[in-house]
């Protein structure tokens, strides 16, 4: 429950407005009472004969003739040798105090003649009905608008913390959850709030008040409540507990479905090669089994609520009536506005149980997302950290290790870049090269050692500023649902003139040239539309209008065919000197023309050279050059 509260108050404006909507609800709350005194006020008929003429004492139901001449001594105090009902009302008024219910409708008929005035009725009706229009429809759109404006702010603190994160959260977390926190919880979250707010604010008014009536107007009908209300409070714990299980479970499973979905929409094309269709759709059909038996677990136990609660408080409200009538003698007007208020009382008590399993659930789903909320990224700047506005110089690595789940991935590594250099990093697959580039933006921080950049720690430096000067290709491209000019320039203010000389070094212009709306061309969702060369070369062209000073290039070129790939080679050779470039590359055509070689294998750096003095010192990568020229020789 701490949570839901959290989660409302992390925006101090959204304050204010649940105020607002709290105090719309208890006006609707009173809005509740005004209809049903109104309703007694129209069933009452005024004062009967047995009321006004009645002796007291044990019998009830009978009229003396003593009784009815001294009375008729005091109604009429004019002797005009009739009695109106006006006079009978005026009469009951000032001298019953017995019933306050009685009281205050004889009060009413005694000051205003509703029967001959019918108007003033239709008034008092007419304006009762339309306040409580006004409040209902008040306190519904400012519950909606409290929920509204707490999920969007949810989302996007969500969205903006989730960025703060390391990657290696990332590899610990599916897209699925993560999507599935940011959608499904916020919202359940917002719903839960108003939920509270009902609950915990709204409807004990309700009861205070409405209880508060009926002990005024019988108290001795009153202890009724008493004898309902430990019915109604057993099966609410009860199928509480049920709920916020089962809920738990359903969150669970709603994570592991929705990441399943992803993985076979992601991977539809390699499940048609292999005809697995069948098999995609087993794995589909009992996740989903799973969640429908949840589901139904969810809504027997949150609809047997309301049948249970709605049985005890039908034979209350009999119960009521039944000594109402025949023990305390009340009139069917009193009755009915009685009944009105216990249903007032019992009404919210019953939507509290349903209220209450709408709350366990959104406990559950503010418990999954402050699960991620509360994570402290440890990669964060330190006070006070500096701003790298240029690179100067070099690029050093001192003994830098890495390891990831207890494995070591980079092994004491010493090596220096300097700037204007294009350094290629080879080796086997799983040597580690990609992790090493991934180290010098801080997406991972290393365990041992240090990366300086013109002679200062990387730590030294703000993320932002670190980042800015290095422009990354990664291995797989990544391309949103836009134009392929808002993909090139990603965010940043830059011209068409400056895409086109990125595009055309990225040997991207001449294909996009050929689109029907060229630069405006609308890219499918993960450039689907486009081939997978044709993608990195976006990707390329993305990194080469940043104009950062280092640039790197992971597996850039893999998908490029042999002229693109040349073409790509010219433009960065002409960028030499003034651009310090990284590259990894399995495809050693994209490495002849690099200043220097670096060699890793199993994390560690085997060998350090230009081309040829690798080929004279190091067996490994002189193995690996002969071997890929044996195979592009075959091709």
């Amino acid at each position: 429950m701490k949570l839901l509260f959290l989660a409302a108050i992390r925006n101090g404006k959204h304050l204010a407005l649940a105020l607002f909507t709290l105090f719309s609800l208890l006006f609707l709350t009173a809005g509740d009472l005004m209809e049903r005194l109104s309703l007694g006020l129209i069933a009452n008929t005024g004062a009967d004969f047995f009321t006004l003429f009645e002796a007291g004492g044990a019998n009830k139901d009978r009229v003396s003739k003593k009784s009815l001449d001294q009375k008729w001594l005091e109604i009429d105090r004019h002797h005009k040798g009739y009695i109106t009902k006006r006079d009978a009302t005026h009469y009951i008024s000032t001298h019953d105090s017995k019933n306050p219910l009685k009281w205050a409708f004889h009060k009413i008929s005694s000051g205003f003649d509703i029967e001959k005035d019918i108007t003033l009725l239709i008034i008092v009706l007419v304006s009762v009905a339309l306040y409580k229009a006004i409040m209902l429809f008040v306190s519904r759109y400012a519950t909606q608008l409290l929920a509204t404006r707490i999920t969007r702010d949810l989302r996007y603190q969500y969205f903006e913390h989730i960025q703060s994160l390391p990657m290696s959260f990332y590899q610990q977390h599916n897209m699925g959850s993560l999507s599935a926190r940011a959608v499904g919880d916020a919202g359940q979250i917002a719903s839960s709030l108003n939920s509270c707010l009902t609950n915990y604010l709204q409807t004990p008014f309700t009861i205070i008040t409405a209880l508060s009536a009926c002990f005024y107007f019988s108290w001795k009908l009153s202890l009724v409540i008493f004898f309902g209300l430990p019915l109604i409070v057993f099966p609410i714990i009860f199928l509480t507990k049920r709920v916020k299980n089962i809920s738990r479970q359903m969150q669970k499973n709603q994570e592991s479905f929705s990441s399943m979905l992803l993985d076979f929409l992601g991977g539809i094309h390699t499940i048609k090669i292999f005809t697995m269709e069948l098999f995609s759709l087993k794995k589909f059909k009992d996740q989903n089994d799973k969640m429908a038996e949840l589901e139904l677990k969810s809504a027997r136990y949150s609809l047997l609520t309301r049948p249970i609660l709605h049985m005890i408080t039908t034979l209350c409200l009999a119960f009521v009536v039944i000594v109402g009538l025949y023990v305390l003698h009340m009139t069917l007007a009193q009755l009915l506005v009685f009944c009105a208020l216990l249903h007032l009382f019992y009404e919210p008590v019953k939507k509290f149980a349903e209220e209450n399993a709408n709350i366990q659930r959104g406990v559950v789903a503010a418990e999954r997302m402050f699960e991620v909320l509360l994570l402290k990224p440890n990669i964060q700047d330190k006070d006070g950290a500096l701003e790298l506005k240029e690179f100067s110089h070099s690029i050093e690595f001192k003994n830098v290790s890495f390891k990831y789940h207890d494995e070591w991935i980079l092994k004491n590594l010493n090596f220096t870049i300097k700037k204007g250099e294009i350094i290629a990093i080879v080796g086997p697959t799983g040597s580690g090269k990609s992790t090493l580039v991934q180290l010098l933006p801080r997406l991972f921080d290393v365990q041992e050692g240090e990366i300086r950049i013109d002679g200062i720690s990387l730590k030294d430096y703000t993320q932002k500023s670190l980042r800015e000067q290095i422009s990354f290709v990664p291995q797989k491209p990544f391309l949103f649902y836009d134009t392929i000019f808002e993909n090139i320039t990603f965010g940043r203010k830059f011209t068409l003139e400056d895409v086109e000389k990125a595009s055309k070094q990225a040997f991207a212009h001449e294909f996009i040239d050929r689109l029907p709306k060229k630069y405006d061309f609308l890219l499918a969702e993960a450039g689907k539309n486009l081939s997978g060369g044709q993608q990195q070369r976006l990707a390329i062209a993305r990194a080469l209008v940043k104009n950062a000073p280092i640039l790197v290039m992971d597996e850039a070129t893999s998908s490029l065919d042999a002229i693109s790939e040349t073409y790509i080679k010219r433009s960065l050779n002409d960028l030499k000197g003034g651009l310090t470039q990284i590259l990894i590359a399995h495809r050693l055509s994209t490495i002849e023309h690099a200043d220097r070689i670096i060699y890793l294998e199993r994390g560690e750096k085997i060998a350090e050279g230009t081309k040829d003095e690798l080929l004279q010192t190091s067996p490994e990568f002189r193995k690996m050059w002969e071997y890929f020229h044996r195979i592009e020789s075959k091709v």
